[in-house]
């Protein structure tokens, strides 16, 4: 289970209902008990119950949780019920489904997106990047694990990767052999993972041995060779491959043999579709 601020679900709160919902006040029924259902229309993966819950109960309503974050769910399951105040079940509900629709979706891409590609490499994982669109990550970390994915890097601090950017800023950009030596030395805990733009700069970089070579925008007869000679060579390290990776063409790189794949198209998918019905209790 993630932490989620109180904080958090204020903002997702605040963002869309700090002043109430003016319909419901000026019909005159804010006290009135009542009862809503969120209802996922199409099967699929599922995920932001757990968020959409807290918003819930943030809000003073009785919660019941009938699915699981990273289970599959029926057309027509319902996912959560909510029971309080008439004023309370309709300020939550557009943030709740907002919330359970845009994480159902990303969860479900990735579980697509993992389904091809095991397809033909039951061996490789894909892992998403920390560019997920921003002030989403506390919902999009969540999503993409749900949805069988993993986590590349969450933040700068979490694990070694030297980008071009980086090399940059030394006297000799091309001794990659001195950086990955350095970056061991000062991040003993850590594996080494080097970017590299194109052959010429792969080549370079396996013979400094880092951890992992990520291999950026390469072309599937340019990942497919370096594949060969990590194998042919016995080296240790591992490539991945990053760059236009989508739920289209997943299966295509997989089959290079690479087993780990990088992308951020999961945070763009299609969010789900989920039906609220709120009704009085009899």
């Amino acid at each position: 289970m993630f932490y989620i601020s109180d904080d958090f679900i204020d903002r997702l709160l605040l963002d869309d209902v700090q002043q109430g919902d003016l319909t419901t006040r000026a019909l005159g029924i804010g006290s009135v008990n009542g009862e809503m259902q969120f209802i996922r229309r199409q099967a699929g993966r599922v995920s932001g119950v757990f968020v959409a819950s807290r918003i819930l109960l943030k809000l003073g309503l009785t919660v019941d949780i009938l699915a699981s974050d990273g289970q599959n769910a029926q057309s027509g399951e319902v996912l959560l019920t909510a029971e309080g105040r008439a004023d309370a079940l309709h300020q939550g509900w557009k943030v709740a489904q907002n919330v359970l629709e845009w994480s159902c979706g990303v969860a479900q891409y990735m579980a697509e997106m993992t389904q091809r590609a095991q397809s033909v490499n039951p061996s490789v994982r894909i892992a998403c990047t920390r560019k997920s669109i921003p002030a989403t990550k506390a919902l999009a970390i969540p999503a993409v694990l749900d949805g069988g994915g993993i986590i590349h890097r969450g933040g700068t601090a979490e694990t070694v990767l030297l980008f071009a950017n980086h090399r940059r800023f030394f006297s000799n950009p091309n001794d990659w052999a001195g950086m990955i030596s350095r970056l061991r030395a000062q991040a003993p805990e850590k594996k080494i993972i080097v970017e590299a733009d194109s052959e010429e700069e792969a080549m370079a970089a396996l013979a400094g041995q880092p951890d992992i070579i990520q291999l950026d925008k390469f072309t599937l007869p340019q990942i497919r060779r370096l594949q060969d000679l990590v194998i042919t060579t016995s080296s240790r390290c591992r490539l991945s491959v990053a760059g236009g990776v989508h739920q289209e063409n997943v299966a295509d790189y997989a089959a290079t043999g690479v087993d780990l794949i990088v992308t951020s198209s999961p945070y763009y998918a299609t969010p789900a579709d989920v039906k609220v019905v709120l009704d009085p209790q009899r």
